[in-house]
């Protein structure tokens, strides 16, 4: 094989019959929505596998529905297939071939192969359901095929063709299954010209057939249809298309209804289809995910049949290998329970070092760090310090603390820096920023939680009975100077706090919002404390209280930013002091290589 990513010679060989360049698969969206993670694994399975055998893949919309299709989605799902490194080598609409399925359904009604039934959703459930032949299915084929084309016509209000199959198959959705139905809707490409629309069960094969397509991948939520598939081409005389079942992913408190997603846009718990909470494509970038972790998260999923309830921390542990290597390290120190340290021995005046923005990637450049007389650190870090003890200021050095005093709440610290000492092996490791109003600013960071607060959702379930109302954390932080010349969509490593996403911009009001991007640990980075328990944030359980409703920074259901009383925030302080008692090594670079 000619193809050229390393990662396509671990899946060679899994499509029955499969020829080097002769390969055609197709990924057919319906338009009804933006594309969400789980339609990531059948887009990434769809065009992956077409080039592993050096074949292409067809973009194909299937538009059979007029109701719920929008020319805005069809938009959004090219945007998003770009997002994700997928150039489809063709785009189609299943609507392309509709005189090609209305002739093929003319040709099943003269075969005998097909018939027009008018009874009710509920009479023909109860025909499935207990093998009963519709008192339609003796009609003519001449009688039948009049009514289809005043279906097409709109003269034929409340009728459908049902395919002639076996009302005793096992399997009731292929009991004389619908294939056409009357629909009196505007399409968002043919206006008003049909009157009556195929359904996906015959679409489907007849569109594969006449595009070419080899290998058709569907979930095993399908594979109960196959038989009507593969039935629908040979009664019609089409090339038969291999089917390849693959399992549906299923991710724990993570809705993936098209329906209920849309009930969060329209009850505004969300900002809309992009919203950093939701599993769309737009969404899930927006927290930081890349394209190159969910290749590689998808094609390990794809060849396994077997249907399981996912947890997001391995996806979150992929990405992080991802972009922990081109992510530049900066510091932000959170403003309500910032602790100050005064240097005694250096000058008022601010001076400047130059540093990497990544000990291990010199690539990213180097950024000015200051110093100054007057420090800002974690109160995390300011609790358990004693008087007399030595700690490192990080890219600094050892400063040995001669005072500390705690006041309404606030800690202020002072110490002597001495850059000779080396030993850097038993004492704390802190990271800071000098106190510098002329570069200094604040910033916005928001950590992020399940919208629902159960870990697997049923298709009968209320998701009004399910939102979790605090599922975003917004809190401010003082950020080093250097970081205003971050971008939109870059990656950074806040040092000892984690990995962020710049999320919005707004550089003439001097804003920047920073969203927390997961990277499946259930501990935090170091004993700097973020305010959502990560472990059941990996894990697919919302924060522990949110369903009673507990109070938290973030917004209420009104959108409005919840603030933290003085009590609350004695009481994190209080934990982060705990979390800071039992001491660790700090995550950061210099930490890790025990070098400041």
């Amino acid at each position: 094989m000619a193809s050229k990513d390393p990662i396509y010679a671990n899946f060679s060989g899994v499509l029955v019959g499969a020829q080097d360049g002769k390969v055609v698969t197709r990924f057919p969206p319906e338009p009804s929505g933006f594309l969400h993670i789980g339609h990531v694994k059948a887009a990434m399975l769809n065009y992956h596998y077409s080039k592993i055998y050096n074949g292409k893949m067809i973009l194909r919309f299937d538009d059979t529905n007029p109701m719920k299709e929008k020319i805005e989605f069809v938009e959004n799902i090219i945007k998003d297939l770009k997002t994700l490194g997928i150039t489809p080598d063709e785009i189609s609409h299943t609507s392309d071939y509709f005189p090609i399925i209305v002739d093929m359904m003319k040709k099943m009604l003269k075969d005998g192969n097909a018939y027009a039934d008018n009874g009710t959703g509920e009479e023909m459930k109860d025909q499935r359901d207990n093998g009963i032949e519709s008192p339609h299915r003796s009609k003519t084929p001449e009688e039948c095929l009049k009514i289809f084309e005043d279906m097409i016509l709109g003269k034929a209000a409340g009728w459908c063709i049902r395919g002639k199959m076996n009302m005793q198959n096992k399997f009731k959705c292929l009991r004389d299954p619908v294939f056409y139905r009357c629909k009196d809707e505007v399409h968002h490409r043919h206006g008003s010209k049909y009157k009556a629309y195929p359904t996906y069960d015959f679409a489907c094969p007849i569109v594969d057939a006449h595009e070419g397509v080899t290998h058709a991948l569907r979930t095993v939520e399908y594979h109960d249809r196959n038989d009507g598939y593969y039935w629908v081409q040979k009664v019609l005389g089409l090339n038969r298309v291999e089917i390849y079942d693959y399992s549906k992913l299923n991710l724990v408190s993570t809705v993936l209804s098209k329906r209920k997603l849309q009930w969060f846009v329209d009850n505004g718990h969300v900002e809309g289809w992009e919203d950093p909470r939701f599993p769309t494509v737009q969404g899930i970038m927006r927290r930081g995910m890349t394209a190159n972790t969910l290749k590689k998260f998808m094609l390990e999923q794809g060849p396994s049949k077997n249907t399981n309830l996912t947890e997001w921390d391995k996806l979150w542990a992929y990405n992080k290998d991802e972009i922990d290597p081109v992510s530049a390290r900066y510091t932000a120190i959170v403003k309500e329970t910032a602790a100050r340290v005064i240097i005694n021995n250096v000058p008022a005046e601010i001076r400047a070092e130059t540093h990497p923005l990544h000990q291990k990637n010199a690539d990213l450049g180097t950024k000015a760090v200051l110093f100054g007389k007057e420090l800002l650190i974690e109160a995390g870090d300011a609790q358990d310090i004693l008087e007399g003890e030595k700690v490192t200021l990080m890219k600094w050095g050892n400063c040995v603390i001669s005072k500390k005093e705690v006041k309404d709440g606030k800690i202020t610290l002072w110490g002597d820096i001495d850059t000779a000492d080396k030993d850097f092996k038993k004492t704390k490791k802190l990271t800071w920023i000098a106190e510098d109003a002329a570069t200094n600013f604040e910033v916005t960071l928001v950590e992020l939680d399940h919208l629902i607060t159960k870990k697997k959702i049923e298709e009968t379930d209320d998701v009004a009975n399910l939102v979790n109302g605090n599922s975003r954390i917004a809190y401010t932080a003082i950020a080093e100077g250097n970081m205003r010349s971050l971008k939109q969509g870059q990656m950074i490593q806040l040092e000892r706090r984690g990995y962020f996403f710049v999320d919005k911009l707004e550089l003439g009001a001097n804003k920047m919002t920073l969203n927390f991007i997961p990277d499946g640990k259930t501990k935090n980075m170091s004993k700097i404390q973020s305010k959502l328990d990560q472990k059941e944030v990996s894990g697919g359980k919302p924060t522990a209280g949110d369903a009673a409703g507990k109070k938290k920074n973030g917004p209420t259901e009104t959108g409005e930013e919840v603030k933290l009383s003085k009590k609350e925030l004695n009481k994190l302080k209080k934990k982060e002091g705990k979390a800071a008692a039992k001491g660790g090594a700090p995550a950061g670079d210099a930490a890790a290589s025990g070098k400041a």
